[in-house]
């Protein structure tokens, strides 16, 4: 590895402007669900409705803006999709002052807010492609998921103290704020970039909307990962509702007992983190992609036996901790080997396809769910969707990838090392 560890001032740069968007982020963690609850004054239908459709219409959205971004330089579409998130956001506190803010407004800024999120992603995992050593992919990963999991860990208990003093609409500035500082941190990078292999002016063609979908189907290994990533975070996610409505309805947990639940297991996801890189080391990539891969799929199911008292509230958390810890050493690995098996010119169209794969599969399920908990029970709805995912090992890929035979990319010339991260994975 180049430089060892040191991934250069660039890096430090873009690890910290993602630090704090992603900080931001859980800070307002379900700020606009809650504003829609106490000021609007909205109804459960309405409330899903912005959990769900926000995020589906947001990934329909974006299905044309990675095409877009392939074509490109990434670091101003960076900074452009961190502006836009910022924009779009600030648009709630000032319509709240001015006593106009609508509910059709909150779901407009869940579209816009999706949307750009998935762009980032796709212009992120691109530019790392482009500035990164192939042998640095997986540091960069491990660190940016490392980062996420910390600011998991801190963010909603401070989100959670700045609602109850300020109310929800103030950590939604504070959201807004973390993007307008992370798009000062990426234009601070400075340095060159290499320029796209299309002119920017170049026609956009309806076949480049489906680029990306394509080079994974096409791909004997991604195919099977990207069928395994949807259905997994998707029934995962699904559960989260019916879990709460469970732990904080029948079985009577007070919040404070519900946030603990969730947020001290995320300690496990910091040490999945740290193992991802000598784990693959030791036994290989493949190896701990699928053994990762099949052990998180393993928890979710005992979620299903979660009872009263001391006694469920260590369940969940042993659970969850063991859930989280597999996907920390999961997610890096995922997200390193998914950059290999890409060409750098099909990056964003490739991400971008991923991301609104497994954000459309996460919101059709979780409506799914909805009706399940309210025909069988969340109890119920929760076993079998952990039933479901004792099978998600058998999309992991089976056999290992033929080698890829694109050269790996150096490093641009520049001061220092100058990697790019991608910092939001499966």
């Amino acid at each position: 590895m180049s430089g060892g560890h040191r991934l250069g001032r660039r890096f430090g740069w873009l690890w910290g402007a993602y630090g704090t968007s992603a900080l931001g982020t859980w800070l307002a963690f379900g700020a606009l669900p809650l504003i829609a609850i106490q000021v609007l004054h909205s109804g459960p239908a309405e409330v899903a409705a912005l959990s769900c459709a926000g995020a589906a219409v947001g990934a329909v959205v974006a299905v044309p803006l990675g095409p877009w971004v392939e074509f490109r330089r990434k670091r101003p579409v960076l900074i452009a999709m961190d502006l836009v998130r910022c924009a779009a956001l600030l648009t709630v506190p000032v319509a709240f002052a001015l006593g106009v803010l609508t509910f059709v407004q909150l779901l407009l800024v869940s579209v816009v807010v999706a949307a750009a999120d998935i762009t980032f992603r796709a212009a992120s995992g691109a530019y790392l492609k482009t500035l990164l050593p192939a042998g640095d992919l997986l540091v960069a990963n491990a660190r940016f998921e490392s980062t996420a999991w910390t600011t998991t860990i801190i963010g909603p208990p401070l989100g959670g103290a700045a609602i109850a003093f300020l109310g929800p609409v103030a950590t939604v500035v504070a959201d807004a704020v973390s993007y307008l500082l992370s798009a000062l941190g990426i234009r601070a990078m400075g340095g060159p970039e290499p320029r796209p292999e299309r002119r920017e002016t170049a026609r956009l063609r309806a076949g480049d909307l489906l680029d990306g979908w394509r080079h994974v189907l096409a791909d004997a290994t991604l195919r099977p990962l990207l069928f395994n990533t949807a259905l997994f975070n998707g029934l995962v996610m699904a559960s989260g509702p019916l879990l709460a409505v469970l732990m904080l309805g029948r079985l009577g947990f007070a919040p404070w007992q519900y946030g603990l639940a969730f947020a001290v297991p995320s300690i496990g996801g910091l040490l999945g983190s740290r193992l991802a890189r000598p784990l693959v080391a030791r036994f290989g990539q493949r190896e701990v992609l699928v053994g990762a891969g099949a052990l998180r799929a393993l928890w979710p199911v005992g979620l299903a036996f979660t009872g009263p008292g001391t006694g469920g509230l260590l369940l969940v958390m042993g659970v969850e901790f063991g859930l989280i810890l597999c996907c920390g050493v999961f997610n890096p690995v995922c997200a390193t080997y998914r950059l290999e098996r890409t060409p750098a010119d099909r990056v964003a169209r490739t991400l971008s396809a991923w991301a609104v794969t497994t954000k459309a599969g996460t919101a059709l399920l979780t409506a799914a769910w909805g009706v399940l908990g309210a025909l069988l029970g969340p109890r119920t709805a929760i076993g079998l969707a952990g039933v479901l995912l004792l099978a998600t090992p058998l999309l992991l890929p089976r056999r290992a990838a033929a080698p890829d035979t694109e050269p790996g990319p150096g490093p641009v010339p520049g001061p220092g090392q100058e990697p790019e991260p991608a910092p939001h994975r499966v």
